[in-house]
């Protein structure tokens, strides 16, 4: 039997077995991309699958089962980042504008105050969302030296923010870009 052959017979023989598998574990549409992924896993790895028959099903069982695992990471992932989009979409807006503008434009007089590579450490965290090692991939430099530099500048424009209005509450509340800029922990 040719590699074609084999992996059509194994089809036919259990597609309908891996497809209740994964119906039992899911939703109808994420079962069928799930069964269609386990076997195209086993078309790829073919010469992995089992040869004695009552092996094989649960062989594809168990790809199944991993396969619908990364969906469900996947979906969680997903669900995650449109809540934290949502949040802060309302965070923004249900700020006064007024405020914002103030709050931006004393940020921006805070930022030009800083040497540039603080800035930019600043904005690609903040503004662009990166994570250490995508600011530190942007920047040309190693994570550890990213964090460094991203650390300082964080105490230079708390310090730099604080110069700037003395007159108002230290305790100011920020948007929600603007909170991932000062915030103090370590992405």
């Amino acid at each position: 039997m040719d590699v074609e052959e084999r992996f059509n017979a194994l089809y036919r023989a259990h597609y309908r077995a891996v497809l209740s598998y994964a119906a039992r574990r899911t939703d109808p549409d994420t079962a069928r991309d799930a069964v269609a992924e386990t076997f195209l896993i086993a078309w790829r790895r073919l010469g992995s699958v089992p040869a004695e028959s009552d092996e094989v099903e649960p062989w594809l069982y168990g790809v199944a089962r991993r396969v619908l695992a990364n969906a469900e990471r996947t979906q969680r992932r997903t669900q995650r980042l449109a809540a934290r989009a949502i949040q802060d979409l309302a965070d923004e807006t249900l700020a006064d504008p007024a405020l914002v503008v103030s709050e931006r434009h004393r940020v921006l007089q805070a930022l030009h105050r800083m040497p540039e590579t603080e800035r930019e450490a600043l904005r690609l965290i903040g503004w662009e969302g990166l994570d250490l090692a995508g600011a530190a991939l942007a920047m040309g430099c190693s994570r550890s030296a990213m964090a460094v530099r991203l650390h300082r500048a964080r105490r230079r424009l708390e310090s730099e923010l604080r110069a700037s209005d003395s007159s108002a509450s230290s305790e100011q509340q920020f948007s929600a870009p603007m909170q991932r800029i000062v915030q103090h922990e370590s992405r």
